[in-house]
């Protein structure tokens, strides 16, 4: 599937666009034609932003704010996206959680990170925020699901809450992730489970550190991650 690459000149919305034709992501199991018979128990029912009722409530909730378009439809924050459709759980936003875990101080931190069973890259161990979960039970539910480790004992410093360039998303549905600092004294042991198909603590003196790491392992680090975890070195290092 040949993605549509978008010009910076042309990626917000307000700018005309009339050949703009982006590439359809929808799976097979979200597209009209099966979501007439089943929907998956991950994912609303919903075969278009059209049939959502409640978009004035999804924008006043916003954890970043979006507009809707002439139809009625959720446009993506940061403009043009090159995709259409829907892979993600609900259309418009849709919110995450990712605890980083730093363990150590200075040059000797370490930073756990998980090998992701779906694309198959270094990244933090988080997830989407269920329905009626907060992010802050998502935080220590995601990082023990994927990687054993149980912080609900600890207390961890928000870091932000930002949109990240997730591979599943497109112009009519994105992710929010909600990025929290777990500082702690020593690793502990973490064991891959879930949707992880490794769980592993990297050096993270500094993020070309973690990257030489990472590498030479013969793996990539996740691109859509590499602003949260630069975030987090930049708080730690202000300690």
């Amino acid at each position: 599937m040949s993605e549509v690459t978008v010009p910076d000149g042309l990626r917000c919305w307000s700018v005309s666009w009339p050949e703009y034709t982006p590439t359809d992501i929808t799976p097979p199991e979200l597209r009209p034609s099966a979501l007439a018979h089943h929907a998956p128990g991950w994912a609303e029912a919903a075969p278009t932003p059209a049939d959502v009722h409640d978009w004035h409530q999804r924008q006043a909730t916003a954890l970043v704010p979006f507009e809707l378009d002439d139809r009625g439809w959720p446009l993506h924050p940061l403009g043009r996206t090159g995709r259409t459709g829907r892979n993600l759980r609900k259309w418009g936003e849709n919110a995450a959680a990712d605890p980083i875990v730093v363990a150590g101080t200075g040059e000797q931190r370490w930073v756990l990170l998980i090998t992701r069973s779906d694309i198959g890259v270094e990244a933090i161990p988080g997830g989407m925020v269920d329905p009626g979960e907060t992010a802050p039970a998502a935080l220590v539910r995601e990082l023990r699901e994927e990687t054993g480790v149980d912080l609900a004992d600890h207390r961890p410093t928000i870091l932000g809450r930002d949109l990240v360039a997730d591979w599943r998303q497109s112009d009519h549905a994105w992710v929010v992730s909600t990025s929290a600092l777990y500082h702690l004294p020593a690793q502990v042991t973490a064991i891959a489970d879930d949707d992880a198909a490794d769980a592993t603590w990297w050096p993270f003196g500094s993020l070309d550190q973690l990257d030489t790491a990472v590498t030479a392992s013969g793996r990539t680090l996740y691109a859509a991650h590499r602003p949260l975890l630069e975030r987090a070195l930049g708080h730690l290092n202000r300690q």
